[in-house]
């Protein structure tokens, strides 16, 4: 039987019910209840109505299987995830969602057994369909025959539900372990900085749990702080978690060697984070250019598997002239069609599948520093004031004309595949524009600050304290859009008291009104570095110049990952338009040559029937694959760019230069 619901979740491998880091030296919450969410955090606030009940039913149903051999593989996946909730009560909801997956498999065919009488015998069925059934051997009765197979199928689905809640652990364990291959590096310079102050090493890891920048390498972290803070020993805590880690070839090891320099002295900690930051961020490097090779390749099939579909449209026109038999109708479950209609619009369902697959690897090879996430204000007055400045505003606000669009379309007359794309134009458009713009201003802010942190260095290394070196700067260099920022740091720098030296707690507040307001992941990953060093009492000089190599490195990076992603929106782009000058050509020159041949009479009749000739539909069906490939290498090549509202921009811009291509033709 496993362990009580209402065991300690530490005993699975060190995961901890509070995620929070420890707070001066108190020990986190032990206390646990089925869910195991902190008590007063929002996970257990809206389980708490709801979960408990129907989750110790579940448990005392299924929990003994939690101990079984077959699942031993499982509850190590688990030990890698982040799961608020104890590997017994998971294993418990799998078993009961598999259970309401076998009965809602079973019941449609139950319900068929019922009326099984009505239907023919299985002898009949068997005896209109082979000789066989003739042979005299003994033949079930229908009812039977069905309640086997109602059996058999539900006994696969509740098994196949089981089997794919083992894969979401290793799912969760495999992108926690690339989060944490991602972020390790910048929170092992961080710790290298921090190892130049007076702070314990509780206070260098409590630091780095508490940046969101450092992702799951701060989420290790901070469960390696409660552990030990319940084990009374740091040693113990990050023994546990590097056990426990899916990132057993880099976090690991870098846990375990930091336990056991820190045993050895504050020096050998700091020669151990130098050598280890340096190292890491080669691994880094090689990384970034694998990623690079990887996505080349995808380019390449990329641009092969768009093209192909709209050859493949232009050959079976060609085809269902030759062969009438591809123009037959054929009856399926959404009615009549013929087998040239399926497979245009498959073709055009694959490339749209197509885009979305390769928008979401070439997203998730991007590095997470490189991407901005926007949030959208609370309320709707100030979702529409900053809907010009903010993308996620403009995302919300963008609906309405592209519904007016869609209904003004539709008063018009235009075909519902016109009506969809003409609409999607409408709101791509005005998001993406909003979109670029926010993005050139943030590539701006980012050039400045980098400059900004140049000159407060200088005045730092000349003695000045901080405050006073950011009013100096603020006051004599002009940063452009940047300005504004550096302004209100000043003046929120200016309440510390110059008598009683600097207030911590007002420079930290400070600093961090500047990375909010700047708002990008560059003036987060390194402005937020010195918040947490000046507050060790780490030496200003030495901080700043990490500073100001940290930030150049930075900067260099995404610079050349700019320059090295625009070869991608080159190839979109290109793939795009190769393909609209291929179909308007075909359409125009080659769909014209077949309807005049169908007017040319030979000895034995007309050359082609003109029966098998429709242009207005011919020309439309390619239109239709041509969209789907404007909406695919626009999705690639934006995403490739920016992101996500870049590629609503360049898909947008695609389909409306190629719509403008066909009616200009007269295609359309």
């Amino acid at each position: 039987m496993g362990r009580h619901p209402l065991s300690c979740s530490t005993c699975e491998g060190g995961h901890v019910t509070d995620d929070r880091p420890d707070t001066d030296g108190a020990a986190a919450d032990g206390g646990s209840s089925i869910g195991t969410e902190s008590v007063g955090s929002p996970e257990y606030s809206r389980s708490a109505k709801y979960a408990p009940t129907l989750d110790r039913v579940l448990y005392a149903l299924f929990a003994r299987h939690a101990d079984d051999p077959s699942h031993a593989r499982d509850r190590k996946r688990y030990r890698g995830t982040d799961l608020r909730l104890s590997f017994d009560v998971y294993l418990a909801r799998v078993y009961g969602l598999s259970w309401l997956v076998a009965f809602a498999v079973a019941l449609p065919i139950a319900a068929l057994a019922t009326v099984a009488e009505s239907l023919p015998t299985a002898a009949d069925i068997g005896a209109s369909l082979a000789p066989i059934a003739r042979t005299g051997l003994p033949v079930p009765p229908i009812v039977v025959a069905v309640a086997v197979i109602g059996i058999v199928t539900a006994g696969i689905a509740k098994a196949t539900t089981v089997w794919v809640g083992g894969q979401y652990l290793r799912w969760l364990a495999n992108a926690r372990r690339t989060d944490i291959e991602r972020t390790l590096p910048g929170a092992a310079r961080y710790l290298h900085v921090l190892s130049s102050g007076s702070d314990d090493h509780r206070t260098m890891l409590r630091k780095v749990a508490a940046t969101d920048a450092y992702g799951a390498t701060a989420v290790s972290v901070r469960k390696a702080l409660n552990t030990a803070s319940l084990t009374g020993s740091l040693h113990e805590g990050l023994r546990r978690i590097a056990r426990d880690t899916p990132s057993r070839e880099l976090l690991a090891p870098f846990l375990l060697k930091f336990s056991e320099h820190a045993q050895q002295g504050e020096a050998e900690l700091a020669n151990y984070l130098r050598m280890e930051s340096r190292m890491l961020a080669h691994r880094q490097d090689r990384a970034r250019q694998r990623a690079a090779g990887l996505l080349e390749l995808l380019s390449e099939v990329f641009m092969v598997l768009l093209v192909l579909p709209s050859l493949l449209v232009i050959v079976l026109t060609v085809l269902a002239i030759i062969s009438p038999s591809l123009s037959q109708p054929v009856v399926t479950p959404f009615g009549a069609t013929t087998p040239r209609a399926i497979v245009v619009y498959t073709s055009a369902a694959f490339v749209v599948g197509l885009g979305i697959g390769a928008s979401v690897v070439v997203s998730g090879l991007r590095p997470p520093g490189q991407t901005v996430h926007y949030r959208r204000p609370q309320g709707a007055l100030a979702t529409l004031a900053t809907a010009t400045q903010n993308p996620a505003s403009a995302a919300v606000v963008a609906t309405v004309p592209a519904l007016a669009a869609v209904v003004a379309l539709q008063v018009l007359g235009y075909p519902l595949a016109d009506i969809a794309l003409l609409g999607y134009v409408a709101y791509a458009l005005p998001v993406g524009v909003v979109g670029i713009r926010r993005a050139r201003l943030d590539d701006a802010k980012d050039r400045e600050i980098k400059d900004f942190v140049h000159a407060v260095s200088g005045h730092v290394n000349l003695g000045r304290p901080f405050p006073r070196a950011v009013e100096h700067v603020a006051r004599d260099v002009d940063f452009g859009p940047l300005d504004p920022d550096v302004a209100d740091l000043a003046l929120n720098l200016s309440f510390t008291s110059p008598e009683t030296g600097p207030d911590e707690n007002v420079r930290t507040a400070a600093l961090e009104r500047f990375v909010d307001s700047v708002g990008t992941p560059l003036a987060e990953q390194t402005v937020g570095l010195v918040t947490g060093a000046l507050d060790s009492g780490s030496d200003a000089g030495t901080v700043f110049e990490t500073l100001q190599t940290e930030i150049g490195r930075l900067y260099h990076e995404k610079r050349e990952l700019r320059a090295n992603l625009l070869a991608y929106v080159a190839v979109g782009w290109t793939t795009a338009l190769l393909v609209v000058g291929i179909a308007v050509a075909v359409g125009i020159h080659v769909f014209d040559g077949f309807e005049q041949l169908a007017t040319v009479r030979g000895t034995d009749g007309y050359v082609i029937d003109a029966a098998a000739i429709d242009l207005a539909r011919d020309r439309y069906r390619l239109y239709v694959v041509t969209q789907a490939t404007m909406l695919a290498s626009g999705w690639f090549a934006g995403t490739a760019s920016r992101g996500r509202y870049e590629a609503l921009l360049h898909s947008g811009a695609l389909v409306a230069i190629c719509h403008a291509v066909f009616a200009g033709a007269g295609m359309i």
